[in-house]
Protein backbone atom coordinates (compact mmCIF):
# COMPACT_ATOMS: atom_id res chain seq x y z
CA UNK A 1 0.00 0.00 0.00
CA UNK A 2 2.75 2.46 0.93
CA UNK A 3 4.50 2.18 -2.45
CA UNK A 4 1.25 2.50 -4.41
CA UNK A 5 0.30 5.56 -2.36
CA UNK A 6 3.69 7.15 -3.05
CA UNK A 7 3.37 6.59 -6.79
CA UNK A 8 -0.19 7.92 -6.73
CA UNK A 9 0.96 11.07 -4.91
CA UNK A 10 3.81 11.62 -7.39
CA UNK A 11 1.38 11.36 -10.28
CA UNK A 12 -1.03 13.74 -8.53
CA UNK A 13 1.87 16.12 -7.92
CA UNK A 14 2.63 16.18 -11.64
CA UNK A 15 -1.06 16.61 -12.41
CA UNK A 16 -1.37 19.63 -10.12
CA UNK A 17 1.77 21.14 -11.66
CA UNK A 18 0.01 20.91 -15.02
CA UNK A 19 -3.26 22.24 -13.56
CA UNK A 20 -1.41 25.28 -12.20
CA UNK A 21 0.21 25.88 -15.60
CA UNK A 22 -3.16 25.71 -17.37
CA UNK A 23 -5.06 27.74 -14.76
CA UNK A 24 -2.36 30.43 -14.87
CA UNK A 25 -3.33 31.04 -18.49
CA UNK A 26 -6.89 31.93 -17.43
CA UNK A 27 -6.00 35.56 -16.90
CA UNK A 28 -7.41 39.05 -16.75
CA UNK A 29 -4.35 41.03 -17.88
CA UNK A 30 -4.48 44.08 -15.65
CA UNK A 31 -1.32 45.94 -14.67
CA UNK A 32 0.97 45.71 -12.81
CA UNK A 33 -0.06 42.20 -11.67
CA UNK A 34 -2.55 40.12 -13.71
CA UNK A 35 -5.53 38.38 -12.16
CA UNK A 36 -5.10 34.65 -12.71
CA UNK A 37 -6.54 31.33 -11.59
CA UNK A 38 -3.03 30.10 -10.75
CA UNK A 39 -3.62 30.97 -7.11
CA UNK A 40 -6.77 28.81 -7.12
CA UNK A 41 -4.70 25.89 -8.43
CA UNK A 42 -2.13 26.48 -5.66
CA UNK A 43 -4.87 26.38 -3.01
CA UNK A 44 -6.21 23.17 -4.49
CA UNK A 45 -2.74 21.58 -4.70
CA UNK A 46 -2.08 22.23 -1.02
CA UNK A 47 -5.49 21.01 0.03
CA UNK A 48 -5.59 17.88 -2.08
CA UNK A 49 -1.92 16.88 -1.88
CA UNK A 50 -0.92 18.08 1.57
CA UNK A 51 2.02 20.24 2.52
CA UNK A 52 4.81 18.12 1.02
CA UNK A 53 3.42 17.24 -2.40
CA UNK A 54 1.42 20.46 -2.72
CA UNK A 55 4.57 22.50 -2.15
CA UNK A 56 6.55 20.25 -4.49
CA UNK A 57 4.02 20.59 -7.30
CA UNK A 58 4.32 24.39 -7.13
CA UNK A 59 8.12 24.30 -6.90
CA UNK A 60 8.14 22.20 -10.08
CA UNK A 61 5.81 24.77 -11.68
CA UNK A 62 8.24 27.56 -10.69
CA UNK A 63 11.27 25.65 -11.96
CA UNK A 64 9.59 24.89 -15.28
CA UNK A 65 8.73 28.56 -15.72
CA UNK A 66 12.21 29.75 -14.80
CA UNK A 67 13.71 27.19 -17.20
CA UNK A 68 11.77 28.75 -20.07
CA UNK A 69 8.59 26.67 -20.29
CA UNK A 70 5.76 29.21 -20.78
CA UNK A 71 3.69 28.24 -17.73
CA UNK A 72 3.31 31.69 -16.16
CA UNK A 73 0.31 33.88 -17.01
CA UNK A 74 -0.04 35.02 -20.62
CA UNK A 75 2.36 32.24 -21.73
CA UNK A 76 5.35 33.97 -20.15
CA UNK A 77 8.48 32.22 -18.92
CA UNK A 78 11.93 32.90 -17.56
CA UNK A 79 13.58 34.24 -14.45
CA UNK A 80 12.63 37.75 -15.59
CA UNK A 81 8.99 36.98 -14.74
CA UNK A 82 9.96 36.04 -11.18
CA UNK A 83 12.15 39.14 -11.00
CA UNK A 84 9.22 41.29 -12.18
CA UNK A 85 6.32 42.88 -10.30
CA UNK A 86 4.28 39.67 -10.00
CA UNK A 87 7.24 37.48 -8.99
CA UNK A 88 6.58 37.59 -5.27
CA UNK A 89 3.02 36.43 -5.83
CA UNK A 90 4.11 33.59 -8.12
CA UNK A 91 6.71 32.36 -5.61
CA UNK A 92 4.04 32.81 -2.95
CA UNK A 93 1.97 30.11 -4.67
CA UNK A 94 4.35 27.45 -3.29
CA UNK A 95 4.11 28.87 0.23
CA UNK A 96 0.34 29.08 -0.16
CA UNK A 97 0.13 25.38 -1.06
CA UNK A 98 2.37 24.45 1.86
CA UNK A 99 0.28 26.38 4.39
CA UNK A 100 -3.02 24.98 3.13
CA UNK A 101 -1.61 21.46 3.28
CA UNK A 102 -0.09 22.02 6.72
CA UNK A 103 -3.37 23.27 8.19
CA UNK A 104 -5.24 20.33 6.68
CA UNK A 105 -2.74 17.79 7.96
CA UNK A 106 -2.70 19.28 11.47
CA UNK A 107 -6.41 20.07 11.88
CA UNK A 108 -8.17 17.92 9.28
CA UNK A 109 -9.52 18.67 5.83
CA UNK A 110 -12.96 19.89 6.90
CA UNK A 111 -14.56 22.91 5.26
CA UNK A 112 -13.96 25.09 8.33
CA UNK A 113 -10.31 24.07 8.60
CA UNK A 114 -9.78 24.55 4.89
CA UNK A 115 -11.28 28.04 5.14
CA UNK A 116 -8.66 28.80 7.76
CA UNK A 117 -5.88 27.23 5.70
CA UNK A 118 -6.81 28.95 2.45
CA UNK A 119 -7.14 32.34 4.18
CA UNK A 120 -3.73 31.90 5.84
CA UNK A 121 -2.17 30.68 2.59
CA UNK A 122 -3.62 33.59 0.63
CA UNK A 123 -2.41 36.04 3.29
CA UNK A 124 1.10 34.59 3.04
CA UNK A 125 1.01 34.94 -0.74
CA UNK A 126 -0.14 38.55 -0.44
CA UNK A 127 2.61 39.26 2.08
CA UNK A 128 5.32 37.87 -0.18
CA UNK A 129 3.91 39.50 -3.28
CA UNK A 130 3.44 42.90 -1.71
CA UNK A 131 6.89 42.85 -0.12
CA UNK A 132 8.53 42.03 -3.46
CA UNK A 133 6.42 44.59 -5.33
CA UNK A 134 7.33 47.29 -2.77
CA UNK A 135 11.01 46.37 -3.03
CA UNK A 136 10.96 46.60 -6.84
CA UNK A 137 8.88 49.74 -7.22
CA UNK A 138 9.70 51.71 -4.09
CA UNK A 139 5.96 52.13 -3.47
CA UNK A 140 4.68 52.25 0.08
CA UNK A 141 2.42 49.63 1.60
CA UNK A 142 -0.86 51.47 0.99
CA UNK A 143 -0.09 52.23 -2.65
CA UNK A 144 1.01 48.63 -3.22
CA UNK A 145 -2.16 47.31 -1.60
CA UNK A 146 -4.28 49.57 -3.83
CA UNK A 147 -2.55 48.19 -6.92
CA UNK A 148 -1.88 44.57 -6.01
CA UNK A 149 -4.29 43.47 -3.32
CA UNK A 150 -7.62 45.29 -3.16
CA UNK A 151 -8.59 44.59 -6.82
CA UNK A 152 -7.99 40.87 -6.16
CA UNK A 153 -9.97 40.48 -2.93
CA UNK A 154 -13.42 39.68 -4.41
CA UNK A 155 -11.99 36.99 -6.67
CA UNK A 156 -9.72 35.62 -3.97
CA UNK A 157 -12.59 35.34 -1.51
CA UNK A 158 -14.46 33.34 -4.14
CA UNK A 159 -11.38 31.13 -4.72
CA UNK A 160 -10.99 30.60 -0.96
CA UNK A 161 -14.58 29.49 -0.46
CA UNK A 162 -14.70 27.32 -3.58
CA UNK A 163 -11.34 25.65 -2.91
CA UNK A 164 -12.29 24.99 0.73
CA UNK A 165 -15.55 23.38 -0.36
CA UNK A 166 -13.99 21.24 -3.10
CA UNK A 167 -11.14 20.05 -0.89
CA UNK A 168 -13.39 19.17 2.04
CA UNK A 169 -15.86 17.41 -0.23
CA UNK A 170 -13.64 15.55 -2.73
CA UNK A 171 -10.19 15.08 -1.21
CA UNK A 172 -10.86 11.61 0.11
CA UNK A 173 -12.16 10.42 -3.27
CA UNK A 174 -9.25 11.89 -5.24
CA UNK A 175 -6.38 11.02 -2.91
CA UNK A 176 -7.85 8.06 -1.05
CA UNK A 177 -7.09 9.34 2.47
CA UNK A 178 -8.68 11.72 4.96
Amino acid sequence: MGNNHSVRMQVMCALFTAVCAVFSQLTIPIQPVPITLGSFAALMAGGFLGKRYGFLSLVIYLLLGMAGVPVFSMMRAGVSVIAGPSGGFIVGFAVMAFIVGLVGEKLGFTFKNMLLGTVLGTAACYTMGLAWFMFLTGNGLWASMLLCMFPFLPGDITKIVLASYLISRYRKRLIGTN
